[in-house]
């Protein structure tokens, strides 16, 4: 693992706002922006947020998948875990998926 491309993921999910979501794919697209070298796809982010060691500064539960949905190994407690702390921001739910038309994150990358 390539340590500047982790602290650029964080660096991405760290700007996430509550009450706003990324999928993992919206997060490599702005890495591969912010790193001219090589480029990672949206499962290699799901790999880095999984060995997040610091989640109240790196909210990954604002990550999900590219239809709103929840990953089953959400790596701090499960997805039922991570549609709670969502909910409790504000993210909007749909049943189990992230109303992503007025939940998803534009940033000004």
């Amino acid at each position: 693992m390539n340590p500047k491309v982790s602290d650029l993921i964080y660096k991405v999910v760290s700007q996430i706002p509550k009450g706003k979501v990324l999928t993992y794919k919206q997060v490599a697209v702005l890495v591969n922006k912010l790193n001219s070298g090589i480029k990672i796809s949206p499962r290699f982010v799901g790999r880095i947020l999984h060995q997040n060691s610091d989640p109240e500064k790196i909210p990954c539960h604002r990550v999900v998948f590219w239809n709103g949905s929840l990953s089953e190994g959400y790596a701090f407690g499960g997805k039922f875990v991570q549609k709670k702390k969502l909910v409790d921001e504000g993210v909007v739910f749909v049943g189990e998926m992230v109303l992503l038309s007025s939940c998803l994150w534009k940033s000004q990358d």
